[in-house]
């Protein structure tokens, strides 16, 4: 498939910022790579994103801005332009999370990673690319009407994730919505998926202990089987949960890790269920908990077991903006064509990008990154990306970020609503 925009500008006639914005993408496409590379080379985990940080920040101050650290240590936020530069332009946020994986590399490519199990299995390289080369291609244009707020977040694949640290630390404020992408492998490189509404799922840990006292198999009668009662709320719980809500809301709890016994004919005392909820509905997400409590303790208690829940919060749904889906789609239709739009299904997968919805709207793009063969799916040590979707992200999300502040300004003149 081709690339389009790749080897042509595609914004609309008489869009000089669009234009701009191509010519850049075309004339710094190998050092965009390179970046990729390097960051592809040196993954860091949530919280310990020290080099990588470092290595945006020298990157954006020789270019003039100024960014400045995240509150943890490791994470930059950065704004460039400013309008008139009275700082009272509209804002506009656009969102990379920097953070890798504890995954082995298992590619033969010059740039595998070169630290024993990590791994950019997720395409946040690919994130960062973008959004550093979006900042730096508005640093070069002559203006523009307000501020784009660039934000490399850290500890995306943690819970509850680095994105709440944005929120608390007030980046937010005074923003009128914010955009971020992310890497799709089911989709060719050159193409954009879109979707309005719930596009991620809530995502949460739970973890049960169970507790009897113990004994052996050929007596089950005289003490608490535990694994018996291990079993039922494997089985049970999910399947009462999925009549307790609505259908609609896609809850699902799905058990990762089941731990019990040593001995065949040995009754244990203690059993362990790991494992997560997801849910696509933001209401049911916060009834969550309470109900899945409630269900195990009376499912297990059948039984006669002890029981302790560890339930953690995650992260909340994604849910796109209607607006601010609009607005990325204009910017995509200019540079990827209709023929490069694709509607992007829901996904069960988690993304803490949601809890950037707690201040602002929000609208999360998907970039494709298949190139040839099969495609290589996220979180897998094999996991890879065609790099020509790199300049693709860059033109979109520079376009998107241009189309929101436009709009924002025309409403702040003409009264019109945003």
């Amino acid at each position: 498939m081709t690339v389009q925009g790749a080897d042509d500008v595609t914004g609309r006639p008489g869009d000089d910022a669009g234009a701009a914005v191509d010519a850049w993408s075309r004339a710094h496409h190998d050092e965009l790579v390179a970046v990729r590379r390097h960051l592809h080379a040196h993954p860091e985990l949530g919280f310990a994103e020290v080099e990588t940080t470092a290595f945006l920040e020298q990157r954006l101050t020789a270019a003039g801005l100024q960014p400045r650290r995240l509150e943890s240590g490791t994470g930059l936020v950065c704004d460039v332009g400013d309008g008139d530069g009275d700082g009272d332009g509209p804002v506009v946020v656009l969102r990379a999370d920097i953070d890798a994986l504890p995954l082995q590399d298992l590619k033969d490519v010059p740039y595998a990673s070169t630290r024993d199990g990590l791994c950019h299995a997720c395409g946040h390289d690919v994130h960062t690319t973008v959004l550093l080369g979006v900042a730096l291609v508005l640093a070069s244009l002559d203006r523009f009407p307000g501020t784009v707020r660039c934000v490399f977040q850290p500890a995306e694949e943690q819970v509850p994730g680095g994105g709440l640290q944005i929120v608390d630390e007030g980046l937010l404020t005074g923003a009128s919505r914010a955009f971020a992408l992310h890497c799709d492998p089911s989709l060719p490189a050159g193409m954009v998926g879109l979707r309005t509404g719930s596009i991620t799922a809530a995502c949460d840990r739970v973890e049960v202990t169970l507790t009897g006292p113990g004994g052996h198999t050929a007596r089950p009668q005289l003490t608490v089987d535990l694994v018996h009662a291990l079993g039922r709320v494997v089985t049970e719980v999910p399947g009462l949960l999925s009549r307790l809500v609505d259908p609609r809301s896609s809850v699902s709890l799905v058990w990762g890790a089941v731990s019990s016994g040593v001995a065949p004919n040995a009754i244990p005392q203690t059993g362990t269920l790991r494992g997560t909820l997801r849910v696509l509905d933001r209401a049911v997400w916060s009834e969550a908990e309470d109900l899945v409590r409630r269900l195990v303790t009376e499912v297990a208690q059948l039984s006669g077991a002890g029981v302790a829940i560890e339930y953690v919060r995650g992260v909340p749904p994604v849910v796109n903006d209607p607006r601010s889906v609009a607005l990325l789609r204009s910017a995509a239709l200019e540079t990827v064509g209709s023929e490069g739009l694709a509607q992007s299904p829901q996904s069960m997968g988690g993304e803490d990008f949601g809890w950037f919805a707690e201040v602002l709207p929000i609208a999360l793009a998907r970039l494709g990154t298949h190139g040839r063969g099969e495609p290589l799916d996220l979180h897998r040590g094999t996991f890879d990306v065609d790099e020509r979707a790199i300049g693709v992200g860059v033109r979109l999300m520079a376009r998107t970020a241009l189309h929101a502040l436009a709009a924002d300004a025309a409403a702040v003149l003409g009264n019109v609503p945003r």
